[in-house]
């Protein structure tokens, strides 16, 4: 089956936007690299972690609403990251690897990491101290969001509903290895 002209325009149109918008996300925007990157447009570091202001975020493929959601978050104070900026628009990826761009007024600044989202089904142990010799506070199951209170590069401050205490950062994802947040 052959396209018509037409069919043929629109879709070489729709794959040369998406190229576009490649373009914008991954050659001229920004790369991640080892060295710390600031945001075209916020000035901010990219990437980094925040988390999700509201219980509907929609993922789209490209910055705009023009383009098709992918994906909807339902759970408001979801880690992500973000890894690129376009205008009112941020790329963000999730534990998972899922990524999209969304309007940057649907992020919090406010920092919130999962509990292990890469051992399903384990838990993991809050302690009282900064220490693994220190009296333990609670276990927390697997992809729990936690708020974080500081990170000294090793242990981490986090607390939530019901529970408060110290985990080791190597066990959360919404924060880097050795960062430290006052």
């Amino acid at each position: 089956m052959t396209k018509s002209r037409w069919e043929h325009e629109t879709w070489a149109g729709r794959h040369l936007q998406k190229f576009f918008y490649f373009f914008l996300a991954f050659i001229a925007a920004p790369t991640i690299a080892s060295t710390e990157q600031t945001g075209s447009v916020s000035g901010l570091p990219v990437p980094r972690y925040v988390s999700l202001k509201s219980d509907r975020v929609n993922l789209r493929e490209g910055p705009s609403k023009e383009h098709r959601t992918i994906w909807v978050f339902q759970r408001a104070g979801l880690p992500v990251e973000i890894t690129a900026e376009f205008e009112i628009w941020r790329k963000i990826r999730d534990s998972e690897g899922a990524e999209g761009w969304v309007l940057h007024s649907l992020l919090s600044g406010r920092r919130t990491a999962l509990v292990t989202p890469w051992k399903k089904a384990n838990e993991s142990i809050l302690y009282s101290k900064a220490s693994s010799g220190s009296p333990p506070a609670a276990k927390l199951q697997s992809n729990v969001i936690a708020n974080v209170r500081g990170c000294d590069g090793t242990w981490c401050h986090v607390s939530g509903a019901g529970f408060d205490g110290y985990i080791e950062q190597t066990d959360l994802w919404g924060v880097y290895p050795n960062e430290r947040i006052e």
